[in-house]
């Protein structure tokens, strides 16, 4: 059941990567169902709270009809950062499913460990790390990313 709803954050990427964002997906389940997906929106929308993550907890919430997702796991495609771990943690979703680490912002393992600080007043009990193509989906986009930018130098020049 995990390789379904990881399978379903990485379609959710896909529509990012087609918006020129950043392609990060997520899903929250509860109870095995799916009741928030979400994909970056950052640059679409000039928002910097556009995180998958912080979409997909916003909307959870309202499905729920509480801030409190006891009970829920997340599926996201890429290690979460500083503000988004901090999100889970407040929202209290107790399973977390990750694709890809992130080595210059990642906030569970990474770069900034938070998850295993000893005074955070809660915490997640399961964090996974599943083998993914989430890594070549973001790599493959900022190579491309990359490209464009320095097409557009060349032509300034």
């Amino acid at each position: 059941m995990n390789e379904y709803f990881m399978r379903v954050a990485l379609l959710q990427a896909l529509k990012s990567y087609k918006l020129e964002e950043v392609p990060v997906g997520c899903v929250i389940t509860k109870d095995n169902k799916i009741i928030s997906t979400s994909y970056n929106l950052r640059e679409s929308t000039n928002d910097p709270l556009g995180h998958a993550e912080l979409i997909a907890i916003q909307k959870a919430s309202h499905v729920l009809g509480s801030w409190r997702l006891t009970g829920c796991s997340m599926y996201v495609t890429l290690e979460p950062c500083l503000m988004c771990t901090g999100a889970i943690i407040d929202s209290r979703i107790e399973r977390l499913y990750i694709g890809a680490t992130d080595p210059k912002r990642g906030a569970i393992e990474s770069v900034i460990p938070i998850i295993t600080e000893r005074l955070m007043p809660h915490h997640i009990d399961e964090i996974e790390y599943m083998d993914t193509i989430s890594g070549y989906i973001l790599s493959r986009f900022f190579k491309n990313l990359r490209y464009k930018k320095s097409l557009k130098v060349d032509k300034n020049l």
